[in-house]
């Protein structure tokens, strides 16, 4: 598949505003909420197994669909990518009258073996990405009641209790020794031969912890995680992580540090300790290689 997310170019120069689009992207993520917590925990919910072995719910299917059905009306130019319903180029192909290609990302459900389960810990993630970079990220936990967004220029934020959003930003810690990492899980990094990098990895650190999917990229843009890092993503998995550690102060790679949500691979980190955990995890016996 070629996407506009395949080819990044992060550095290139962006002042849009983007209040609209970030408006919009929680207003889809006010959807679907809706549609998630009707069926969440529901004992007849419908689970089917797809051809990659993994699991899909009704409720993965009618959140994706209830995004695009809005986007159709609002965005109808625009492209969208999502988990469930593959790639849609829009009516013009995703381009706009200025040039720029635009492309919502979408994964209805992060999470779904835990959502299957009954196991709060899942997410809608929602990303547009401009020019194959994203822009505007939202990620929300209706189940806990958490949500995350941000967009470029405009910073990241999250939900608090007194109902107020309160602006994020990472920690400051620049010694390694010092860091609490998240790792997603060992056979992620076995699959893929840097079981060892992994191993080296805890031993440098203050903790190490398989907090799991999104949370802990939230974890490290609320400044409480230094590293999040995994393998065998896809561009829906993490588009929308992206401008909210980002826009929070860190700094999002490829686990080989090339700036793409396409690699199959994800470093997210402070910024401060970012080539320090890529000196780290470049050993010799490190192929890059991912699934």
């Amino acid at each position: 598949m070629t996407s506009p997310a395949a080819s990044p170019s992060w550095s290139a120069p962006f002042d849009a505003d983007l209040t609209d689009e970030l408006a919009l992207a929680l207003r889809l993520a006010d959807a679907a909420d809706a549609v998630t917590m009707a069926r969440f925990d529901a004992a007849d919910l419908d689970v089917q197994v797809k051809a990659d072995a993994t699991h899909v719910t009704e409720a993965d299917l009618a959140t994706e669909r209830a995004i695009r059905d809005i986007l159709s009306h609002e965005r109808p130019n625009d492209g969208i990518l999502g988990e469930e319903f593959g790639e849609d180029a829009g009516v013009a192909s995703g381009t706009q009258p200025s040039g720029g290609t635009r492309q919502w990302i979408i994964d209805p459900i992060d999470g779904t073996a835990n959502y299957l389960k009954g196991i709060p810990m899942w997410t809608t993630l929602i990303a547009l990405a401009i020019d194959g970079v994203p822009r505007v990220g939202v990620a929300s936990q209706p189940a806990l009641g958490r949500r995350w967004w941000a967009a470029t220029g405009l910073g990241a934020w999250t939900n608090t209790p007194s109902g107020e959003p309160a602006r994020l930003a990472v920690s400051g810690v620049t010694n390694v020794a010092e860091a609490s990492v998240s790792f997603q899980s060992i056979a992620q990094w076995d699959e893929v031969g840097r079981a060892d990098d992994l191993l080296r990895l805890s031993r440098a650190v203050w903790r190490d912890r398989g907090y799991g999917d999104t949370w802990p990229y939230m974890l490290l843009a609320e400044g409480r995680l230094e590293f999040v890092a995994e393998f065998d993503v896809k561009e829906y998995d993490i588009a929308a992580l992206v401008p909210i550690v980002t826009e929070a102060g860190g700094r999002f790679t490829d686990i080989d540090g090339t700036d793409s949500i396409s690699s199959r691979s994800s470093l997210a980190t402070n910024g401060a300790l970012h080539d320090d955990f890529l000196t780290l995890l470049a050993s010799p016996t490190s192929t890059g290689q991912t699934r």
